[in-house]
């Protein structure tokens, strides 16, 4: 190439970065004025002047343009410093794009400035190279971690929990008897085979392909499998029952409830199924009971609201239980429309009572379904109370069309029960209107959202505990509390139970009386919104532990490049924020900050009972929700549905995204997580999620580090392959061993891991080949120890869809 060629294509090379910086400017000086009407902040708008001015001076060729470059350069390095401090994400948005404009504009130094030879331009253009390259490979160091501190000492209480005689009741160790491992739901296994020394050499011991993979735009089974003698119990998306080889994941056999495919709701979800066996069982007389079939009993709930069950042997309908071996919910609720109600969450045994909830289909009717729970003989299938939170204090059975409140709070998540003390604990949810409170009744404000203690003999609440006051955030109690026994002041147990929330607070109560261990605090919280005289001027805090971080800032907003954070940065300052527990508003969108997918969701924690070690897995995101005035909603024609089904394929989306709220003044807009339309990358900094332990005793977090690797996340939904440990949104929680292991998945990089509970590392992975959006199920056979979990992925996750069942273990010969 001539001398003359090169300069051309220099130049023309010159004079398109020319037009980039200034397109680039145009929109930063845009944005940024827009900002600063806003209240934000100028950076914005004098990097777009300065950046349009290098472009329209290097265009022409101009010397000058090396000056207004380096201001903006300059000023912009100088700028990220003072708001980021050594914080790496931060630095990201603001100087990486920079840099490398930098880098390629160092190619034209030759053109501009003729004292710099293009040798002196390639060392400036290597050191900006090394730079970036350092400033790449900084992505690969911990970042938000709280190492290791006051490591508790084994011995000295065991906080195993004492609430039955049967299997059930123990510590699992060859059996995973049901979804929390045991009816304590500690999740917690004594197997010690696999270790943090020998985890590394754990296999695919084998893996199936369950079946009934969803055609929709909606998947997620959230199975945990459930492991009893020489069977393994998994549950699909369409509610087939199938009978393992715990050994080799051979199917024994498979039972198929014809599930009505157009009742689905909006998720598939079985999460677990429930098991009983007559033999191990006494009734409150202690007299055994003997029964001529079905002596081990499955027991599930169904999307199309049965509760069936089936020999554990042979798959075959119990057919002593109700009409022909299945109960319908649907009894005496009225009107449900299809797909509205469904049976997600397993069913829960205590005694001899089997306890269901329902989930009910948010923001589309605000007096839809009643959300009554019902509790069943385990043998006959007789219906022996029926509780509804709107009418707490009459639980005896009511007949006819409208026999329970329209719109009344549903239990849509998993329950705890305790034989011993004959309590059953129900994670109440909202009314059916979540962001609007002035319909609800006296009874439903003070029983939802709350973690409510009913007797078993006679579902009369015993006592319930408010986890959010006059709650419009949609702060549903979603977890199943865990229960575990703590040491009073003479030596004597204390029945606990630890609950976990949404909105990120952890709470201890004594599980007899309702009342906390350890304090929570009623804080002012802000003021205003549509419904003043509705707000609660307070709400609760928890003073064990809280996995709530500080309140967002306009320096938090996140994006990749100074643009797509400039964009949510003008969200920010467009919305109603003043911190945790805004109140929702109809002029402008509100930051709602833990969303309803931040603290704990429906997986729940894990407890190591020997250690006295809580496990947290956790979500750190916020919400961007904003009240349609009815008169707008319905020019934009949100109407309620009366059939889920009949647009299958547009209710993957988020849940309270364009939503109705039909019967209320407002429907409502939720931006889940706020993400970006465009690129859909979260509009806050990461991490967006973390796992935590916590020390039982006293509350004090040992360690804490984000959860889940940028490796199949990124940009347009485009996975990156990094294995950046950015910590993402996570679904599913975790199961500890005796040997001080911690396995997970949740997370949205489709891996299943296995972390060093003493250090909170990760000391193995394994990619799924479907996402892991569901809690993992630890059990020993003939003398191996297997690690399971049923990988289906999730849509509201955007996660790889699957039918598979995958069982991990260490190769024989080790």
């Amino acid at each position: 190439m001539s001398v003359h060629e090169y300069k051309t294509r220099v130049g023309l090379l010159a004079k398109l970065f020319a037009l980039v910086l200034m397109l680039f400017g145009v929109a930063m000086f845009l944005g940024g004025c827009f900002l600063i009407a806003s209240g934000g902040n100028w950076y914005y708008a004098i990097a777009g002047v300065l950046s349009v001015l290098s472009g329209l001076t290097l265009f022409s060729g101009r010397p000058s343009s090396v000056i207004w470059f380096t201001l903006l350069f300059i000023g912009t390095l100088l700028w990220t410093i003072q708001e980021s401090g050594t914080y790496y994400w931060r630095w990201v948005p603001r100087f990486a794009l920079i840099l490398i404009f930098a880098i390629i504009y160092s190619l034209f130094l030759p053109r501009l400035i003729r004292q710099i030879s293009r040798i002196q331009a390639r060392v400036i253009t290597g050191i900006l190279i090394i730079g970036l390259i350092v400033a790449s490979g900084l992505a690969f160091l911990p970042y938000n971690v709280t190492e290791t501190t006051q490591f508790p000492q084994t011995g000295d209480h065991d906080f195993t929990a004492d609430t039955s005689d049967s299997p059930d009741g123990k510590t699992p160790d060859s059996d995973w008897y049901s979804y929390g491992g045991n009816q304590a739901t500690q999740r917690f296994s004594s197997a010690t085979q696999i270790t943090p020394e020998n985890v590394s050499k754990l296999k695919v011991a084998w893996q199936i392909h369950a079946g009934d993979l969803p055609d929709s735009s909606r998947w997620g089974t959230e199975n945990t499998p459930i492991k009893i003698g020489d069977f393994l119990y998994v549950c699909t998306a369409a509610n087939n029952i199938v009978a393992l080889d715990p050994a080799s994941g051979k199917e024994k056999w498979r039972f198929d409830p014809k599930t009505d495919k157009e009742a689905v709701p909006y998720t598939p979800a079985c999460r677990a199924l429930a098991y009983f066996d007559n033999s191990s069982q006494q009734v409150n007389s202690g007299v055994p009971v003997a029964v001529a079939q079905c002596q081990r009993r499955v027991i599930m709930g169904t999307l199309d609201n049965r509760v069936i069950e089936v020999d554990a042997d042979t798959g075959k309908r119990c057919t002593d239980f109700g009409n022909n071996g299945e109960v319908s919910i649907l009894e005496n609720m009225g009107e449900t429309y299809k797909g509205y109600v469904a049976i997600t969450s397993g069913p829960v045994i205590v005694r001899d009572t089997i306890v269901v909830g329902h989930q009910v289909v948010d923001g589309q009717r605000t007096f839809g379904p009643p959300g009554v729970v019902k509790a069943f003989d385990v043998r006959t299938g007789k219906l022996k109370w029926a509780w509804d939170a709107a009418q707490p204090y009459h639980p005896e059975p009511r007949y006819g069309h409208d026999a329970y409140k329209r719109g009344s709070p549903n239990v849509w998540t998993t329950f705890t029960g305790d034989d011993k003390l004959g309590l059953v604990y129900l994670p109440v949810a909202n009314p059916s209107g979540d962001y609007w409170s002035s319909s609800r009744t006296k009874e439903e404000l003070e029983f939802a959202p709350s973690i409510t203690a009913l007797d078993i003999e006679t579902g009369m609440p015993k006592w319930h505990f408010r986890t959010a006051n006059s709650d419009v955030w949609d702060y549903d109690a979603a977890a199943s509390p865990t229960l575990v026994d703590y040491p009073d002041k003479n030596g004597k147990k204390i029945p606990a139970l630890i609950v976990p929330t949404k909105n990120a607070e952890i709470y201890v109560l004594n599980r007899l009386t309702g009342e906390p261990l350890f304090g929570v605090e009623q804080r002012q919280v802000p003021q205003g919104g549509v419904e003043p005289e509705a707000r609660a001027k307070t709400q609760p805090h928890s003073l064990f532990n809280s996995l709530r971080k500080p309140d967002l800032t306009p320096e938090s907003t996140w994006g990749l490049t100074p643009l797509d954070q400039l964009y949510c940065r003008i969200q920010y300052h467009q919305a109603n924020y003043e911190g945790a527990y805004t109140p929702p508003t109809a002029d402008k969108p509100i930051i709602d900050y833990p969303g309803y997918n931040g603290g704990v969701d429906w997986g729940g924690v894990a407890v190591d009972p020997v250690r006295g070690i809580l496990i947290a897995n956790y979500n750190d995101m916020p919400n961007y929700t904003h009240l349609i005035p009815r008169a707008k909603a319905d020019e934009l024609g949100w109407h309620a549905l009366d059939s889920i089904s009949a647009k299958k394929d547009t209710l993957g989306h988020a849940e309270g995204a364009s939503d109705p709220q039909e019967g209320v003044p407002y429907a409502v807009d939720v931006n889940a997580g706020w993400q970006m339309k465009f690129t859909g990358m979260l509009c806050k900094e990461p991490p967006y999620g973390g796992i935590r332990a916590v020390d039982l005793r006293t509350g004090h977090t040992i360690w804490d580090r984000p959860l889940g690797t940028a490796r199949k996340n990124g940009p347009f939904g485009l996975p990156t392959g990094m294995p950046i440990n950015i910590g993402t949104p996570n679904n599913g929680g975790s199961a500890v061993t005796k040997s001080g292991l911690i396995f997970i998945a949740a997370a949205t990089d489709d891996l299943i891991r296995a972390i060093d509970i003493r250090t909170g590392k990760t000391v193995w992975s394994a990619p799924l080949p479907a996402g892991g959006q569901s809690n993992p199920a630890i059990y020993e056979h003939n003398g191996r120890q297997y690690v399971v979990i049923e990988a289906t992925g999730h849509h509201f996750m955007r996660t790889a869809k699957g039918d598979y069942v995958i069982a991990y273990a260490l190769p024989d010969n080790l």
